[in-house]
């Protein structure tokens, strides 16, 4: 099938782009080591400024930096000359984004920054541009044509420039010794979060809502707690407090199958042992693991000497977004 005029324009400029992106590589040099010693030596904050469709993409580097472990916050170069210069400290790093390196908003903010002595980074695609020869270190993010076929509207260079300071932001995360826990600091709302920083003790049942019947119990007391805990499962322990096994639905039927007389039976003849169980201080998705590696529902949480404390269900789990 052949390819419509649509496609081999969308082809067309992802090819461009990714040669745009290729080419930073031979571009990457002391001073993009220069840059990042800059924001690691810096007591406060990466400030990142561009106008226009730079002013976009400095938004994006500056929330990709403060989500792993550089603080960082976007300033609008035209606010920044009407009050906002306010925001920026002596303790501050400015990041400064401009494709042609002559965008006069921007430029108009390095006397300022010269007087309070505050480093300058810049990323621009001309290395010899105003705003180049003032800063300490210049990313260079030039590209050899836009994407766009009329060389206009910022389209490679803005990818180019996403991705240098992609590489700026995972350069500093390694180098900082960032970790996923970190990363879930600060991302507490999002699936991420939780799957990293909730553990099963946040989630689980105690008190009167941990199901739990003694050894020798009938098992129509086992039948009755479970029915009353609603969690499709008790606990079974022994005279020391501590779990013996557990008895489940899943137990429920089989002993259905294989008993007929039920009122008989003591649920120490029926239970699983020593059952599956986990402890609080896990981290919730552990037990999710657990849960689906066994083919289970319901799991027991139980204390350093075996002792239940907590009961964890499937439900749970996904009710807290941890699922």
């Amino acid at each position: 099938m052949s390819t419509s005029p649509l496609r081999e324009s969308a082809l067309r400029t992802l090819q461009i782009e990714q040669a745009a992106i290729g080419g930073l590589q031979a571009k990457l040099d002391t001073q993009f080591d220069c840059a990042c010693e800059l924001i690691l030596a810096c007591h406060g904050r990466v400030v990142v400024t561009g106008m226009g469709k730079s002013g976009h993409i400095a938004g994006k580097i500056a929330a990709t930096l403060a989500s792993t472990g550089t603080p960082a916050f976007f300033v609008h170069p035209g606010e920044a000359s009407h009050g906002d210069l306010g925001m920026i400290t002596r303790s501050d790093v400015v990041l400064a984004l401009s494709n042609s390196g002559e965008t006069a908003e921007v430029n108009a903010l390095l006397p300022l920054l010269k007087r309070l002595g505050v480093p300058l980074i810049s990323m621009t695609g001309r290395m010899h541009s105003t705003l180049a020869r003032h800063a300490e270190a210049h990313l260079d993010s030039g590209v050899e044509r836009e994407a766009c076929p009329l060389d206009l509207a910022p389209t490679s260079s803005t990818t180019a420039a996403l991705a240098l300071g992609d590489a700026l932001a995972v350069a500093l995360l390694e180098a900082r010794g960032f970790t996923a826990e970190d990363f879930a600091l600060s991302h507490p709302g999002g699936t991420l979060g939780k799957r990293l920083l909730l553990r099963v003790k946040d989630v689980m049942h105690t008190g009167e809502r941990l199901p739990q019947v003694s050894l020798g119990s009938p098992l129509r007391d086992a039948l009755l707690e479970i029915t009353r805990k609603g969690l499709g499962f008790t606990c079974v322990t022994d005279d020391q407090g501590r779990l013996a096994g557990v008895y489940t639905d899943g137990d429920l039927r089989r002993t259905l199958d294989q008993h007929h007389d039920l009122r008989t039976l003591c649920v120490d003849e029926v239970m699983t042992r020593p059952g599956k169980r986990i402890a609080a201080n896990v981290l919730a998705a552990e037990a999710v693991h657990l849960m689906e590696e066994s083919k289970i529902t319901a799991l027991a949480v139980v204390d350093d000497q075996q002792r239940p404390i907590g009961a964890l269900h499937m439900h749970d789990l996904l009710v807290s977004g941890v699922i």
